[in-house]
């Protein structure tokens, strides 16, 4: 064989291959980016932040064609000062946990015709099978916030009384009626996560099919794929995606597992917890299901949630190993419901319809993001978002409700969508 054609061999077997390979750390300039007005607007963007109180520290992660171009960190755990922000603290996802929980697990049971999207979800749910208002609804329209189900339910107002827990509801010592752990100290009746059901099946549902979000089937996800995979929740997700993606700190009840890893304070609790919310996760109606919850209580560090969007972005591949099938992805993160000016995907959140004519105080996310993109945001101040079409991973956590879950400039701020302009911005102005 002679040079030019092994060259040319070669070169084509790097490229397939490189698609499929391993995060690898970077500079901007290696993928055509402009480092110094990267770091400018970024420090800029995180020091106005720290200063206006919308969070007291941050780290941003920015991969770009299979690189980690960016990852730093800013100020501390909370606004005293004393323990910095470090690259490998660990974060409460808050709601990212749907599009890393649940979902990947539901991606792969529908992938292997146990789940299909357009049935009745009550063919799976049995609770709902006789409910006139939720026997029709599909998963598909669980999945897109399609169904009409409403937003919430605050299901901490059935085990408080006052400033005090009902003991019908928990006990301060483990037993086996109540056996679920909330937080140090607080433990919940095993039956309490029935009567969660029965409340989700009492629920109002709108008449009207529209885009509502909603976190209440998220309740229901952990139980439906034990149910279809026969192998607990937890130790599915584990088995079929944690471990083989190398994602050491992505997890549940992360107080549990002797990480060296700091975790980073969620809220100063005046009256479920009455402390500083730390190592255990911050949302309510998840800590009463024990802490593991399709709608929040997965913990991780930044690393390990660019690992699993770059799988994502890569269409179920990472590091030469297939989680799901190409078509598999891509029904997922199609924007399904268009028509109706519902912007979701299947789980995924998407970009506003028409984001990419809005400005930059209008958008979400960035106005330059494609149309393929996906991500999902989280109470706690985390957003994590994919672009396939620019080959680039964003990932941001913070822990803005600290002290209270009102500090709210990082929305009237705009931090998250002006700091993912900043890397699409710099792209621009090198080509």
């Amino acid at each position: 064989m002679s040079k030019k054609p092994l060259h040319i061999f070669l070169y084509f077997l790097f490229t397939c291959l490189g698609s499929h390979a391993q995060l690898q750390n970077a500079t901007p300039e290696s993928v055509g980016l402009d480092t110094q007005y990267i770091q400018t607007k970024v420090d800029s963007i995180m020091t106005q932040g720290i200063q206006q109180q919308a969070f007291p520290g941050a780290q941003l992660l920015v991969a770009k064609q299979g690189k980690i171009i960016f990852h730093q960190y800013y100020g501390y755990h909370t606004y005293d000062s004393i323990q910095k922000v470090a690259l490998n603290d660990i974060y409460d996802l808050a709601s990212v946990t749907k599009i890393i929980g649940p979902l990947p697990a539901l991606m792969k049971l529908y992938e292997e015709g146990k789940l299909d999207l357009d049935i009745p979800f009550s063919t799976y749910w049995r609770p709902w099978r006789h409910l006139k208002d939720k026997k029709n609804i599909t998963l598909r329209e669980l999945l897109a916030h399609q169904s009409g189900l409403q937003p919430y339910i605050i299901f901490l107002n059935e085990v408080l009384r006052g400033n005090h827990l009902k003991k019908r509801f928990a006990r301060s010592r483990i037993s086996r009626r109540f056996p679920n752990e909330a937080y140090p100290g607080i433990f919940i009746n095993r039956r309490f996560k029935k009567k969660v059901y029965r409340m989700i099946s009492r629920s109002k549902v709108n008449d009207k099919k529209e885009y509502l979000y909603s976190g209440l089937a998220s309740l229901i996800y952990p139980e439906l794929i034990e149910n279809l995979s026969g192998i607990p929740y937890t130790t599915y997700l584990q088995s079929q995606f944690f471990t083989p993606l190398g994602c050491n700190t992505l997890g549940y009840l992360p107080a549990k597992k002797e990480f060296k890893n700091n975790i980073v304070p969620t809220e100063v609790d005046t009256l479920f917890r009455k402390e500083l919310t730390k190592d255990w996760v911050h949302d309510e109606n998840a800590a009463l299901l024990g802490g593991i919850s399709g709608n929040a209580g997965l913990f991780a560090t930044a690393k390990d949630l660019a690992i699993f969007m770059q799988m994502y972005m890569q269409k179920g591949v990472y590091a030469s190993k297939r989680y799901f099938k190409e078509e598999t992805v891509n029904t997922f993160i199609k924007v399904q419901y268009p028509e109706n000016g519902n912007r979701r995907g299947l789980g995924f959140d998407k970009p506003l319809l028409g984001n990419d004519t809005l400005d930059l105080k209008e958008a979400y996310p960035a106005p330059q993001v494609s149309s393929e993109s996906f991500g999902h945001a989280g109470f706690t101040g985390t957003f994590v978002w994919a672009d396939p079409q620019n080959k680039l991973v964003f990932i941001f956590l913070s822990n803005r409700v600290y002290p209270s879950r009102t500090h709210s400039n990082i929305y009237n701020l705009n931090i998250r969508t002006e700091l993912q302009q900043v890397f699409y911005k710099a792209q621009k102005t090198t080509n």
